[in-house]
Parts: C-alpha cells; sequence; structure tokens
C-alpha cells in the first residue's frame, strides 16, 4: 500500500522559497509550497510503505538547511 502524507514545514525567517526549492528536488515529493499563516511550506509526498517514507523522503527533508520544524499529516485513503 502506498504511503502519502502533507507535511507543514516552518522555516527560518526569510528561508521559505529556498526551502521549498530544496525539498521539491527530493524523490517522492509531488508538491512543495510557499504559503502564508502558521507554516511557510506545504509539501505532499508519497512512497511505497511508511518505511521508505520515513527514509527515503522524511530524513531527506529534515536535513534541508532553514527548517525549523515539521508536522507530517498522512493521507488517509476512503476518505474520513
Amino acid at each position: 500500500m502506498s504511503i502519502q502524507a502533507y507535511i507543514l514545514i516552518q522555516t527560518d525567517i526569510g528561508k521559505a522559497a529556498a526551502v521549498a526549492e530544496a525539498i521539491s528536488a527530493i524523490p517522492g515529493v509531488t508538491l512543495a509550497e510557499g504559503v502564508t499563516g502558521p507554516y511557510d511550506v506545504i509539501m505532499r509526498a508519497e512512497a511505497p510503505g511508511m518505511e521508505e517514507f520515513g527514509r527515503t523522503i522524511l530524513a531527506k527533508v529534515q536535513a534541508v538547511p532553514g527548517i525549523s520544524r515539521t508536522l507530517t499529516c498522512p493521507v488517509t485513503s476512503g476518505g474520513l
């Protein structure tokens, strides 16, 4: 089963554009955009499974310079 999630990202001041650009280059990331509000960047990603998601996507996202905090929101299949 494929895992999909939105990740909400808080960045250091003035780093949102650079963070969104860096995240866009990570394999498995399908969307990365700057937003306004309590978070600075929102991204969507998918991987074949939870272990791969954590290893191949989350670990790389959290290593991007300028990120101060992330919140991962898995997508449920079949709606609410």
